[in-house]
């Protein structure tokens, strides 16, 4: 069963992104936004469609509302799977993300990151993180909200590594504030190096209060980080019912 659910699951997601490129690309030429919002938000229209498509997962969003989809926030969240992506698409709302170089060399994928206007990031580079950060400073001047995995990489284990705190920095010195995401059960819904779906049990994304920044300096970023991260691990905690800090030590 779950082998013939990953077969549909690919094929299905293979024939919508190929349908999608030309769509994606037609709504590129003719987005005159200068962040390019409307192509981006059709974007992530595919990643939540993508969602629908999959017999095998239960997926519950929920949390604070965002009335103005253009008020620029620093979204960040924990990162567990490949599946975090479409199902963070849902959100009704358009933001940037910061990838890894990686992904925009992907047939297909690559080239709709391209179009969309995301943000590449070369891991290794120091020139290239530093680039990240200009980039999405412009993206937030423009009310236009960025996307941002903190611990850098997907969690082995689904617990919550140590967060990097650039995003925190990023988010104090443009005055926006940090939005945080809290998202569990993608670590088996599409496993690390397996290109086989499964069913893992009840997948949850929430959206918790924004944190304004406003009033912040640059020192209290590692502070806001680690408050950041306290309350995705409680989130995370309070679902499973376990130690999940504990856990992450």
């Amino acid at each position: 069963m779950r082998v013939l659910a990953s077969i549909w699951i690919w094929v299905s997601t293979i024939t919508m992104m190929a349908l999608w490129l030309p769509l994606l690309a037609t709504i590129r030429l003719l987005d005159k936004d200068p962040v390019r919002y409307r192509t981006g938000r059709w974007f992530r229209r595919l990643g939540a469609a993508m969602t629908h498509v999959n017999p095998l997962w239960r997926i519950k969003v929920d949390g604070v509302t965002i009335d103005d989809p253009r008020r620029p926030y620093v979204v960040v969240c924990n990162h567990q799977s490949l599946a975090d992506i479409p199902i963070i698409s849902r959100l009704p709302w358009e933001m940037k993300w910061v990838a890894k170089a990686e992904l925009f060399s992907l047939p297909l994928a690559g080239w709709m990151l391209k179009l969309a206007g995301d943000i590449r990031v070369d891991r290794g580079s120091q020139r290239s993180r530093a680039k990240v950060m200009i980039d999405a400073a412009n993206y937030l001047k423009q009310h236009c909200s960025v996307m941002f995995f903190p611990e850098g990489t997907r969690s082995r284990d689904g617990n919550v590594r140590p967060f990097n705190v650039g995003a925190f920095h990023l988010a104090i010195k443009t005055g926006v504030p940090v939005l945080p995401l809290v998202i569990d059960g993608t670590s088996d819904a599409l496993p690390k190096n397996s290109v086989l779906f499964s069913n893992p049990g009840p997948i949850r994304l929430r959206v918790l209060a924004p944190i304004e920044t406003d009033t912040l300096e640059k020192g209290d970023a590692q502070a806001l980080c680690d408050q950041v991260r306290g309350q995705i691990v409680a989130q995370i905690d309070e679902w499973r019912g376990g130690n999940v800090e504990a856990a992450t030590q």
